[in-house]
C-alpha cells in the first residue's frame, strides 16, 4: 500500500531547518521500526512544505508513523492513501 504524507514545519521545525538531513535519516529509522518504508521525500512549494511517499503492507503502520513523527514537534502531518495507476485502472474496470 502506498501513502502520501503532507508535512508542514512547525515553528520549532523551521527554526531547526539546518538539522533537516539528520531528521530525515531519523525519520527513515523510525519508519522501519513501525513497518513503513520511506520511498521518497520532496521539498515542495505551495500548501505543504514536504511530501513523503511511503510504502507499507498495513495502514495502521502509517498511523503509528505519523503519530510518532508528530510527537517530535517538528512537523504537522496529513495522510492520504495513494493507488498506483494499475490499481486505479483495475478499480475503474471493476465498477458496476
Amino acid at each position: 500500500m502506498m501513502f502520501i504524507l503532507s508535512l508542514n514545519f512547525t515553528d520549532q521545525g523551521i527554526r531547526g531547518i539546518k538539522d533537516a538531513p539528520k531528521r530525515v535519516q531519523a525519520a527513515r529509522e523510525l519508519a522501519k521500526k513501525v513497518g513503513v518504508e520511506i520511498k521518497q521525500v520532496y521539498l515542495t512549494s505551495g500548501e505543504s512544505d514536504l511530501l513523503v511517499m511511503l510504502e507499507t503492507p498495513n495502514g495502521d503502520n502509517v498511523a503509528k508513523f505519523a503519530l510518532a513523527l508528530g510527537m517530535l514537534g517538528n512537523v504537522h502531518t496529513r495522510t492520504a492513501r495513494a493507488w498506483p495507476a494499475e490499481e486505479f485502472m483495475k478499480l475503474v474496470a471493476d465498477l458496476p
